[in-house]
């Protein structure tokens, strides 16, 4: 597995490439936004680990763009405490994860190996409803052929919803089949990124998504 790690903290970029080549990952690394988003959107990467402040360019900056792009690359932001309460930004931008500094290799480890295994990777046929379209295959959403900017975890969730089509899905379904199981059950994680996804479909098609009081959520139309 390829990874890029973009951070400009020279100790934290030798440790944690160290960490990840002994786990059997390839990782090249940027120093400065600039460069990191040059080699995310040049080369072939499994995951991105992202610093949110970084030089020339931040991390915010550069998820906003390759979401823009269209690219659904998983991305793994790293944070200090005092930016945890943007975390719902980041959602909204498209990260997937975040980690707070400080943290053990050890969590960034299962962090990351959720990502991976959680990033849609089975064939299938077009997904469609309303004028919103999902290829599998080609890690693809559009709305009146118009591609939408989705993270990793958005799509999967919206995958999920209708392979699901017609049925309430509870929140304990949706975290046991779109999360890992590590994902805290108390945490917002889900309304959030549920949130985010209405807010993308946009317009008449962000009602998709329907909440079923005291049972969960269905998408129909």
């Amino acid at each position: 597995m390829n990874l890029l790690l973009i951070e400009d903290d020279p100790d934290l970029v030798s440790t944690l490439s160290l960490a990840l080549a002994k786990n059997n990952f390839k990782i090249e690394t940027a120093t400065n936004g600039e460069r990191g988003y040059e080699l995310a959107t040049s080369k072939n990467y499994d995951l991105i680990i992202l610093d949110c402040n970084l030089p020339k360019l931040s991390g915010s900056e550069i998820i906003k763009k390759l979401r823009a792009d269209g690219r659904a690359i998983p991305i793994l932001v790293l944070t200090v405490l005092a930016e945890i309460n943007n975390k719902v930004e980041l959602f909204e931008l498209g990260a997937d994860d975040y980690l707070t500094k400080p943290f053990a290799i050890s969590e960034l480890l299962v962090r990351i190996k959720a990502l991976l295994r959680r990033s849609p990777v089975l064939k299938g046929n077009i997904l469609k409803i309303g004028e919103i379209e999902l290829d599998p295959d080609k890690f693809l959403v559009t709305k009146n052929n118009k591609r939408l900017a989705l993270s990793s975890k958005e799509f999967s969730l919206l995958e999920y919803f209708l392979n699901n089509s017609g049925r309430v899905l509870s929140r304990q379904e949706i975290m046991d089949n779109v999360w890992d199981e590590n994902h805290d059950p108390f945490s917002n994680t889900i309304e959030v990124h549920i949130m985010n996804l209405r807010k993308k479909l946009g317009g008449a098609d962000e009602q998709i998504i329907s909440t079923v009081p005291g049972r969960g959520y269905k998408i129909d139309r």
